[in-house]
């Protein structure tokens, strides 16, 4: 456990952020120093953008012109309790939203206010000046730290006279660029048409009567009311696919349950290194990506304890503060890998300015699906290139967390020792001699329980071990009394 007396250590992790440091603040990925097999790397990098080689063309379209070149945005947040420092990292946490979903960020403003205008989410004053600096700039989109009504969305754009979108919208486009699965990319969907829904707006046409019959018989159903009963048809049809797959995790999840095997779920804040930590733990192969959400499908992969029994380790989809409710309900399939965990394993990141405001932010989402009550082991990444003060910090708070960098390798022993101890103990004890053809009998007393001592006699192999209860009923016929 990483008590005051492992303090020195972290001066020994500090000493490598000097090599470290520029790898992770590089825009190139890095490959692991563990081996770690990218396939995914190449194919989400297939198509970059090389800035400043421009060959556009003076009398080109705004179409074909908004096309060819990155969003170039403005952020506006409104800040309304906590500190000064609070809404900044605010801002550079969408900030770096922003980047990932592919945008050039050009300049950020910050309103300090009791609570968000009604109309404009910020004030008339700030939205003068915003429009300002959209026509010195160029800029093209108002990105809003913040969760903006249809009203004030509609009243944003009217005023400063370019696309607004706020910080639910920028995640589901993330989310929509990095899905992969089948699964994945039903579960985005849904979230995408909920946040539609109610955001829908008609201009001329679209608010015109559908004709019917020989005279256009009534008034009927304006094109804006055919387009959300499709959209509401179409969130029905998702809920049922992805009802159907989810079935198939489950039959998966309960076949792991029948044999006993423990589940431990990596989660944590979005880009703290669960997809690293998993990598390093299993060579799993999973992407591995410096960006926000790189990896959104749940990956499980099997592992086993020093003393032979198997468990399964399960990387998830990254937490953020304000997670939008419309994902907790789309990935809450997803999300059961955590909520059904024995033991759940929080990746924090050591570098960043605020890890314990991650901490309280992931424990909130954790809390709404249920898991508030699993053995939690906290393990704060990055501590090679963290600030030592941070660190120091973050273990007053949470003594027991265990200092690890996936990168270096620093810690990982430490922590696989822990994930072995919390895991849940076969609690019956048996005293059994199996003959040499129930050699599956053994073979799961070995995976599933814990071997006491093991002797070989000319009946059959004696064993004395803690099982667990199903176990312990395969193996009544061959008790020793």
């Amino acid at each position: 456990m990483a008590k005051e007396k492992e303090l020195p250590e972290i001066e020994d992790l500090i000493s490598e952020s000097r090599q470290v440091a520029a790898a992770f603040d590089s825009e190139i990925p890095i490959p692991d120093s563990f081996h770690s097999t990218q396939q995914d790397l190449s194919d989400r990098q297939a198509l970059r953008r090389v800035t400043g080689l421009s060959t556009e063309l003076s009398d080109i379209s705004e179409a074909e012109y908004r096309q060819l070149r990155l969003e170039r945005v403005i952020l506006v947040g409104v800040w309304t309790e906590g500190s000064d420092k609070d809404a900044e990292n605010s801002m550079e946490e969408l900030a770096a939203l922003a980047q990932t979903a592919g945008s050039t960020v050009l300049d950020a403003l910050i309103q300090r206010r009791d609570k968000p205008d009604p109309a404009t989410f910020v004030g008339s004053g700030k939205v003068s000046e915003l429009k300002g600096i959209v026509k010195s700039t160029g800029a093209d989109t108002v990105v809003c730290d913040g969760e903006l009504s249809p009203s004030q969305l509609r009243n944003l754009e009217d005023k400063v006279k370019v696309k607004v979108v706020d910080r639910t919208a920028l995640i589901l486009d993330i989310f929509a660029q990095h899905a992969k699965s089948k699964e994945g990319k039903a579960q985005v969907e849904l979230a995408q048409m909920s946040y539609m829904l109610p955001r829908l707006r008609g201009w001329g046409d679209s608010l015109s009567r559908q004709a019917g019959g020989i005279g256009g018989r009534g008034p009927g159903e304006t094109k804006i009311e055919v387009d959300r009963r499709r959209i509401r048809d179409k969130m029905s049809k998702l809920r049922r696919e992805i009802g159907d797959m989810k079935v198939a995790r489950d039959t998966k999840r309960q076949e792991r349950r029948r044999n006993s095997i423990p589940s431990v779920a990596i989660a944590g804040y979005t880009n703290a290194g669960k997809s690293s930590l998993l990598n390093r733990l299993t060579n799993a192969g999973v992407l591995v990506q410096n960006a926000l959400f790189a990896t959104l499908d749940p990956t499980v992969r099997r592992s086993e304890t020093s003393d032979g029994r198997i468990y399964t380790l399960s990387d998830t989809v990254g937490f953020v503060k304000h997670l939008p409710h419309d994902l907790i309900d789309a990935f809450k399939s997803t999300l059961e890998e955590v909520s059904g965990a024995d033991v759940i394993v929080h990746v924090v990141d050591g570098s960043h300015s605020d890890p314990l405001g991650q901490i309280k932010a992931v424990r909130a989402v954790i809390a709404e699906i249920g898991g508030a009550k699993i053995p939690e082991i906290v393990a704060l990444n990055k501590v090679d290139i963290a600030d030592p003060e941070v660190i120091a910090q973050v273990l007053r708070q949470e003594p027991d967390s265990y200092l690890i960098s996936v990168h270096s390798g620093s810690g990982i022993e430490k922590l696989i020792r822990a994930i072995e101890t919390s895991l849940p103990q076969p609690r019956v004890e048996v005293r059994t001699v199996l003959p040499y053809d129930r050699g599956d009998l053994v073979s799961q007393i070995h995976e599933h329980g814990e071997i006491l001592s093991q002797e070989y006699l000319p009946q059959g192999t004696s064993l004395h071990a803690l099982v667990d209860g199903s176990l312990a009923h395969a193996l009544e016929k061959y008790l020793v009394k």
